[in-house]
């Protein structure tokens, strides 16, 4: 039996202004590829208005963990009212792209416990059981622990790229410090009652 276990639903980064598609994609693609997922694209749709394009991106990286365990990172993208403007940077003409972003981010852990407990349901209850409200197997724990950090390092990377789009000057902080920020921002969220 496959169990989904979602540990972090929806968390949104909204932007507006301008971007680079292509450079987008590829911090985003790079990040995944530094943490070990295999980059999968769902959905990949395109809708031109009178007011710009509408870009839609679903994507799926999967990480074997281990023999019974992976993670899934699901990225879904939207990018509304874009329209293609040229701008200079430093002397050279650039292309660039402009709209409103929003990317969310949810975070799954994926068990097969088939080939681990056997079929019998009575064992994968008990373990269930045991592992909700008795004693959460600390291996399990820090494998959940490191979803959790490699969404907080993809979210983050795509944060700052389009914080760089703004001109806001990021403070220079060390990537442990911005990891652990980003981190216990997700981990208030998982936690029960919030």
């Amino acid at each position: 039996m496959v169990e989904k276990n979602l540990l972090i639903n929806n968390k949104k980064i909204s932007y507006q202004g301008i971007f680079r598609t292509d450079e987008l994609l590829s911090v985003l693609r790079h990040a995944l590829k530094e943490k070990g997922y295999e980059y999968a694209e769902k959905k990949n749709e395109e809708l031109v208005t009178p007011e710009g394009r509408l870009l839609q991106l679903e994507l799926r990286p999967v990480k074997q963990v281990s023999s019974y365990m992976q993670f899934m990172v699901k990225v879904r993208m939207a990018l509304d009212n874009v329209t293609d403007i040229t701008k200079e940077v430093s002397g050279v003409k650039q292309k660039y792209q402009q709209g409103d972003v929003v990317i969310a981010f949810d975070a799954w852990s994926i068990t097969n416990h088939e080939g681990r407990w056997g079929l019998t349901p009575f064992s994968y209850f008990m373990e269930s059981f045991i592992h909700k409200y008795v004693y959460k197997f600390k291996i399990e724990e820090d494998l959940l622990r490191d979803l959790v950090s490699d969404t907080a390092y993809v979210y983050a990377k795509v944060r700052d790229l389009l914080q760089s789009y703004q001109g806001k000057k990021i403070p220079p902080l060390k990537e442990a410090e911005i990891m652990k920020k980003v981190e216990e921002e997700f981990l208030k969220q998982t936690e029960p009652g919030m």
